[in-house]
């Protein structure tokens, strides 16, 4: 802990909230504990926030929205710039907690950090001149209207933006969303996950210290089951951005007459044709498989590879495995625990299903409390249940297929359609299949990848509603408003 973050910390030790410009401690005299992965042991605790308090944070956020909408587009690229600069200089405690609370390699949680500090800047210019474009219209394009008409068209903010992260990513993931509603005139309220809640709040100390006014950023912590419902719920919520599991299923559900931004998971195909680099895809697999020990939406999540091709594969994604390293993040290990002891079991469950089935593990299954060993899982079959399951583990099933047809049909089968990747030298294949695969993205001949952050990322059925990207963002934290000026006679431009 260093100065710049003392005030985020109570005397006992207990992570405060933030609410109207300042760091409080909840009146229930109650906390969450956050368990850190690797040792098992409690290492941080912060705030349950009441449902009172909730409402305190939402009543200062409508109080100030309307001042923070009147504050000019380059003063508000100017806090953003000032966040980013911050991020930067105090990287290390943020990382730590990185480290600490979600099990991420040192070295990942510090690129994260600075990634998400470049992410606000870059929102920050594109802002200034995607916002400040307008457009006007004239009567006379219509059929039957003269130029009597002339319609302004602009974009003006929603108001209240709840921004829901994911364990996985809280620190990018909490400003791919905060920045774009920033920028566009909302105010922000924060609920970030309890795994991850630390580092949200290192993240939040820094909006507080560039100066944004009071209530324009607050940040809220406490059990979802408590106070999750009523945060998305709340009336005063004009948009949700969250990204995350099957609830956010249900968040929209309730949510309600307001735009919504959704990203809920995927089971990210990787078809793998004959006349592939198969060197290219095996290394591709391993990495998008395995990093950060798979808990991430856009891991490789199934291989469907063509049949006379799949031994060579499988040998050589099998030899990637093999180099993997095994251990605490601390360390650097390309695989560290996973979050929990109930997603180690589910990891696990999914494993011995495949095994019990018929599949052959190419790794002996290997556990010790929530690190588990990669594991290859060759030869699965569609009544598998990780075949269609997202495992958010170190775990890769592997699916031999007869011909890209059979690829693209169980791809396409899955509820969850987050992002792909195909491997083929040839161009035509690689558009015919990335045509076919009713998914969000279509990597060609690499990895899903969520990024670079100013790309569209989005999924379809149930991996998300909307689409993000900064400038999608941007667009999707505005509605449009339209003044019309009606003239007293048709007036044209030259006279």
């Amino acid at each position: 802990m260093t100065g710049f973050y003392d005030e985020i910390v109570a005397k006992n030790g207990v992570y405060k909230y933030y609410v109207n410009g300042e760091w409080k401690e909840t009146s229930s005299n109650r906390t969450v504990p956050v368990i850190n992965p690797s040792t098992l042991k409690k290492d941080f605790q912060v705030q349950a926030c009441t449902q009172d308090e909730v409402n305190a944070v939402f009543d200062a956020a409508k109080k100030v929205h309307r001042s923070w909408a009147r504050t000019p587009l380059w003063k508000r690229a100017e806090y953003l710039h000032k966040v980013d600069a911050l991020l930067k200089e105090n990287v290390e405690p943020m990382a730590n907690a990185l480290v600490k609370e979600i099990a991420k390699p040192a070295k990942d949680a510090k690129t994260e950090v600075v990634r998400s500090g470049d992410l606000i800047s870059y929102t920050a210019e594109e802002g200034v001149r995607f916002l400040g474009q307008g457009k006007l219209l004239n009567s006379d394009s219509f059929p039957g209207q003269e130029r009597s008409k002339m319609c302004l068209c602009q974009k003006v903010p929603l108001g209240v933006v709840l921004c829901i992260p994911p364990f996985n990513y809280p620190v990018n993931l909490a400003v791919s969303k905060m920045a774009p509603a920033l920028m566009a005139g909302n105010v922000v309220v924060v609920k970030p996950p309890s795994q991850g809640a630390v580092s949200a709040l290192h993240m939040i100390q820094t909006f507080h210290m560039a100066g944004f006014p009071p209530g324009v950023v607050q940040c809220v912590t406490g059990k979802g089951s408590e106070i999750g419902d009523f945060l998305t719920q709340h009336p005063a919520v004009n948009c949700i951005s969250f990204t995350g599991g099957d609830t956010g299923i249900s968040v929209s559900k309730k949510a309600g007459m307001i735009p919504i931004q959704m990203e809920l998971g995927g089971k990210d195909a990787c078809i793998v044709c004959h006349d592939a680099d198969i060197d290219l895809a095996a290394k591709n697999i391993v990495k998008g498989g395995f990093s950060y020990s798979g808990q991430r939406c856009t891991a490789v999540k199934v291989v469907l590879v063509m049949e006379e091709v799949a031994d060579e594969l499988v040998k050589k994604v099998n030899k990637g495995v093999e180099e993997l390293t095994v251990g605490m993040p601390e360390d650097d290990c390309a695989i560290t625990p996973v979050i929990s002891e109930s997603s180690a079991n589910f990891i696990e469950g999914l494993v011995k299903d495949a095994e019990q089935k018929g599949a052959t593990l190419c790794q002996k299954y290997k556990r010790d409390n929530n690190l588990i060993w990669p594991v290859l899982i060759d030869h699965v079959t569609a009544d598998m249940r990780i075949a269609w399951e997202e495992p958010f583990g170190p775990v890769i099933p592997v699916i031999r297929v007869k011909n890209i047809d059979d690829a693209i049909d169980h791809c396409n089968s899955n509820n969850l359609a987050l992002q792909g990747c195909l491997f083929t030298t040839n161009i035509n294949t690689a558009i015919r299949i990335s045509d076919a695969m009713e998914t969000g993205t279509v990597q060609v001949n690499a990895a899903p990848s969520r990024g670079p952050d100013h790309f569209p990322f989005q999924g379809f059925r149930d991996s998300g509603i909307g689409s993000q990207g900064i400038i999608n963002s941007l667009a999707m934290m505005v509605r449009d408003k339209s003044t019309v000026i009606n003239l007293d006679k048709p007036s044209y431009t030259m006279g």
